[in-house]
């Protein structure tokens, strides 16, 4: 038998870099191939790269508003989707879904990207989220393996291998610097030296630590290797930096001003506009956004803060005062897909190549209840147009749509934490 018949390559096909030859229930990694370069025949285009953005709101929505009549590709929009519909066949609407064994109201946001089970009272160390394990296999291609954004905080649901938080950046204005203004000549020496000299500390880290695994027990053992794993992938992180210190930056235009702060759709929509920019210019391909920003008196008709909206016990008009601020959260998520949809690279959207996902740990916030949450999914090469509406007292594991998403990526993972495999009824155009 053909051992490349085991990993199905084909004429034509890009091999994945994960790719396993398996056989007599043995798996054995394969080394870099030419196989795993993305074939070219004279004058072929490359092929797409694929990006995931992920949008999370820290006070949810209010579902009654969200989740629409019917099911399939025939549902009747709810008042939140409406403003949407003519971007309809770009997303889906995934109602009834959540991660398993996750609970504890706000203490849940860690896990809305990694779906790492934290019951309530219980020491639970985070995993990976989906935008870092991605980034880590791909991130390497651009200047920011990936973006790490929050409106109000720096507290994120972005996580290491060794369930570490990412801090977020908070200022539109220094995303902005950071991404397009280009460092003097001084300033990119002392980069390059901070660079080179981490990399000789981590070495000499690494070292020690190899030393000590000699001299601890077992689990001390694998605790030390998850470490030393995680320096080695920093030291690599801090390489591939060196070399972008050198290339000059993207020129977009001017430094954009600071959002109204007291405008919580204003500060998402000044994040989003920046992370379009960023993905135009494929100076990066993974981000996440936080939107935490409890201030919202700037939308015309509320006058209370919006934490004490979405804790509204169902009073009539706290609950009006909400829709207002979640149709502006929700407005701004849509002109993002919007500007990515009219943006073509290479004769096809910037959204077409783009998974664009927003969703909040919190399917009622007044209860601080993490069933049912708010889940709506666009872009990516996928069949859109449609309601997945799953079981709502009985959830489907969210954790599958972001198997899909890795699988979409061209990773071959085989379960990302608690999934049972991909999501049904999301499926990839031909």
């Amino acid at each position: 038998m053909d051992p490349l018949k085991s990993v199905h390559i084909s004429s034509g096909r890009c091999l994945s870099r994960r790719a396993v030859l398996r056989g007599a229930g043995v798996a054995l990694g394969l080394p870099f191939l030419e196989a795993m370069r993305p074939a070219f025949a004279a004058g072929a285009a490359k092929a797409a790269p694929k990006r995931f953005i992920g949008v999370s709101l820290s006070l949810g929505l209010h579902g009654p508003n969200l989740v629409p009549e019917g099911e399939g590709r025939n549902y009747k929009p709810s008042r939140y989707l409406k403003s949407l519909q003519d971007i309809r066949e770009e997303f889906t609407v995934i109602s009834g879904s959540s991660h398993p064994r996750v609970t504890g109201g706000h203490s849940a946001e860690g896990s809305i990207f990694s779906a790492c089970p934290n019951q309530r009272g219980a020491t639970t160390r985070n995993t990976i989220s989906l935008d870092q394990l991605l980034a880590k296999h791909l991130g390497h291609e651009t200047r920011f393996p990936s973006l790490v954004l929050n409106t109000g905080n720096e507290k994120s649901p972005s996580y290491t291998e060794n369930g570490a938080m990412i801090p977020a950046e908070t200022s539109p204005r220094k995303l902005f610097q950071k991404l397009f203004i280009e460092e003097s000549a001084g300033a990119k020496r002392r980069q390059r030296e901070l660079l080179r000299g981490g990399q000789s500390v981590l070495d000499i880290v690494g070292a020690e630590a190899r030393a000590l695994q000699r001299e601890v027990g077992a689990g001390d053992r694998e605790k030390l290797d998850a470490w030393f794993t995680s320096v080695r992938e920093l030291e690599q992180r801090l390489e591939a930096g060196e070399e972008w210190v050198d290339r000059p930056k993207p020129k977009v235009g001017p430094i954009p001003a600071d959002p109204d702060r007291n405008n919580a759709a204003d500060q998402e929509r000044a994040m989003l506009d920046i992370l379009f920019l960023a993905l135009q210019t494929d100076s990066t391909r993974f981000a996440t956004l936080h939107c935490t920003g409890n201030s919202v008196r700037a939308i015309e008709g509320v006058d209370d803060s919006y934490h004490s909206l979405s804790h509204h016990g169902r009073d009539e008009e706290k609950l009006a005062q909400l829709a207002l601020v979640e149709q502006a959260m929700i407005d701004a998520w849509g002109n993002f897909l919007r500007q990515l949809k009219g943006s073509e690279q290479g004769g096809h959207s910037l959204l077409d190549d783009t998974m664009v996902l927003l969703t909040s740990n919190l399917g009622n916030a007044s209860a601080h209840d993490n069933k049912n949450m708010p889940v709506l999914f666009a872009g990516g090469g996928f069949r859109h147009g449609q309601h997945l509406a799953f079981d709502r007292k009985n959830n489907y594991p969210l954790p599958n749509l972001f198997l899909s998403a890795l699988h979409q990526a061209g990773l071959q993972d085989e379960s990302f934490a608690t999934s049972t495999g991909e999501m049904d009824g999301l499926v990839a155009r031909g």
